[in-house]
């Protein structure tokens, strides 16, 4: 028994002076771009509901495994003005999240507030609201 209890405490020793390292486990990211017109005689209420975001919208987001969430605004063109989001998923069910956060009722009335501001693009696909844009290039 002393010679476990020995042969115990020379490994903690071990383990401990040569730094024993926890392996990282590497987050599988997925980065999201989308966009979306919005109305310009709507533009000041946009940004004003952006600038105090619902800490309840703010918390869903994040439940629902979204990190690195910004909404650029940029006029072109043709005149007209377009939203473009980008974000980063962590989680491992896109389809689940975005199921969640649409089931939840304080985001929903905050839905209610930005969609009248915002003109969907006519060819995005089936069942979008924000029409998904395709990653052509990215830097890590």
């Amino acid at each position: 028994m002393k010679k476990l209890v020995l042969t115990v405490m020379l490994a903690m020793i071990v383990l401990a002076s040569t730094g024993c390292k926890q392996r990282k486990v590497q987050q599988k990211v997925r980065r999201y771009g989308m966009v979306i017109g919005v109305k310009e005689e709507k533009l000041d209420e946009y940004k004003k509901l952006h600038a105090a975001v619902w800490p309840g919208v703010l918390k869903t987001i994040k439940d629902c495994k979204i990190r690195n969430y910004s909404i650029y605004l940029y006029q072109l063109d043709d005149g007209n003005y377009y939203l473009f989001s980008y974000f980063e998923y962590t989680g491992d069910d896109f389809k689940a999240d975005m199921d969640k956060m649409a089931a939840d009722p304080v985001t929903q009335r905050w839905w209610e507030l930005c969609e009248p501001c915002q003109i969907p693009l006519s060819n995005r696909k089936e069942g979008e609201w924000w029409a998904s844009m395709e990653e052509v290039f990215h830097l890590n």
